[in-house]
């Protein structure tokens, strides 16, 4: 038989509803499996396995009555350690919040807890999420399941790594320039970057990255990653985008039987791993026979701006949370402090500019998804490189810089535009890969209809790691 950790969240739900298993008995199994690979991964940075054990029992107390608080009663779910939580600590990678503990959990994470997650515990990240690989000073490096020498990527590394591990069947990341859809394409999971707003906010960390930053959930099916999406969506009045995300949503109709899909397979030139590019051009040749209309050409958007400007945005951040926050920057490492002090002497003149740039980017965004329905592109450029490193210097034969793996995700988060990673052939050495499919803003959900049908059309499901 299947171990129960092997199952992912809506296989749970549905054995939970037959009796067929426990919240208690899941948990049991999971915790099992954490202490078994955690110590070689370093995923999981903080566990509440006395706590979780409390909560699944109340979760079974609750299925034995007949009355489960939501479809994701009882399934365990990890948290990025960047999301707020009252009981555990958040110290957003930093010595500097080695003591942080917040008051009040974030709101992503009240909803979890009212429909009945089991928060296991809380996942490592680089710090201060600003990188694409996962190694802070507090709790060091995190390791890539499906070769411990490679990282899993950044910046919900900690995320992938336990559920592509088997740790827990979800998790949720954050992402703010890709931080979900590449270690997602790292790990081999499905990873969901929602439409800015899909996911309310309220007493989350300081932002760092304007309001590009979203919740993301992490699973291995896409069914999964719905169940959580579903559990947390919606409105609050504490977030004005929100109303906007909703409202966009409502007012979309369903995408056509026939889409018009708009293939990209490099932006302005850069390299791409030639393993991911046959890869993405299998994902794309998939679409094809599912009855898509897929065209191959170059992305009609002016993008410079985030090669001179995305960094910028990062200083600009920490110079204003060392200013208005102090406490967070007594510990920071020195990297960080820099960047900060860079950012500081940028003219506010610059980042007015940026967000100009940005509204203009959202505007003909807009514009292009009335032409059509969806924009596909790899998901990174660059396989997974080693673990201690903090991004792959060389891709395809060429020199990059620290952004050349992600030129694909930071300006949809920009846009504010959802999208969805999955996972498709994978490399000769065995390391996943992921294409990345995008769609118009509010259109998570018929988003994810897509997805599912694509991976329903995949050669084969899900394959463990031999860990």
């Amino acid at each position: 038989m299947t171990a129960w950790w092997q199952q992912g969240a809506a296989d749970l739900a549905a054995a939970y509803r037959r009796g067929e298993v426990t919240p208690v008995q899941v948990l049991a199994d999971c915790v099992a499996r954490i202490d078994a690979v955690n110590p070689r991964l370093n995923a999981l940075v903080a566990l509440r396995r006395d706590a979780a054990f409390d909560d699944a029992a109340r979760s079974s107390a609750r299925f034995a009555a007949g009355t489960p608080a939501s479809p994701l009663d009882g399934i365990p779910l990890a948290v990025k350690d960047n999301i707020p939580s009252a009981d555990l600590p958040t110290t957003w990678g930093s010595p500097a919040g080695r003591d942080h503990r917040p008051a009040q959990d974030e709101l992503a994470l009240v909803r979890a807890r009212a429909a009945g997650a089991v928060i296991v515990g809380k996942t490592n990240v680089p710090e201060f999420t600003l990188e694409g690989y996962t190694s802070n000073p507090l709790f060091g490096t995190t390791r890539n399941p499906w070769n411990p020498a490679l990282t899993p990527g950044g910046s919900s590394g900690g995320s992938v790594a336990a559920v592509a591990s088997g740790m827990v069947p979800l998790a949720l990341g954050t992402d703010g320039g890709g931080s979900t859809r590449r270690p997602a394409s790292h790990t081999g999971l499905v990873g969901f970057k929602p439409s800015i707003g899909a996911i309310a906010r309220e007493d989350a960390l300081p932002p760092l990255l304007l309001d590009f930053e979203v919740i993301g959930p992490i699973a291995r099916r896409v069914a999964d990653v719905r169940l959580l999406f579903e559990a947390l969506r919606g409105p609050h009045a504490a977030d004005r985008d929100s109303y906007a995300a909703a409202a966009a949503g409502a007012a979309g109709a369903a995408l056509p039987s026939r889409l018009r899909v708009l293939y990209v397979p490099t932006l302005d030139g850069a390299p791409v791993d030639a393993q991911i590019a046959a890869s993405c051009r299998q994902a794309v040749d998939r679409l094809r026979a599912l009855g898509h209309d897929v065209q191959t050409g170059l992305l009609p958007l002016d993008l410079g701006f985030m090669t001179t400007g995305w960094p910028v945005i990062g200083q600009i951040g920490l110079a204003w949370l060392f200013g208005w926050h102090p406490g967070w920057r007594d510990g920071a490492s020195a990297k960080y402090l820099q960047m900060a002090d860079t950012g500081a002497r940028i003219p506010a003149s610059d980042l007015w500019q940026i967000q100009q740039t940005v509204a203009q980017l959202r505007r003909e965004v807009a514009r292009l998804f009335t032409r059509i329905d969806l924009i596909v592109t790899p998901a990174t450029a660059a396989l997974p490189w080693p673990a201690e490193e903090s991004y792959p210097a060389v891709i395809d034969g060429q020199a990059v810089g620290p952004r050349g793996h992600a030129i694909f995700t930071a300006w949809v988060n920009a846009a504010g535009l959802p999208a969805v990673a999955l996972p498709t052939a994978a490399s000769r050495e065995g390391l996943p890969i992921g294409v990345q499919i995008i769609g118009a803003y509010g259109s998570d959900g018929h988003l994810l209809d897509l997805a599912s049908a694509f991976e329903a059309a995949a050669p084969q499901g899900w394959n463990w790691p031999a860990l």
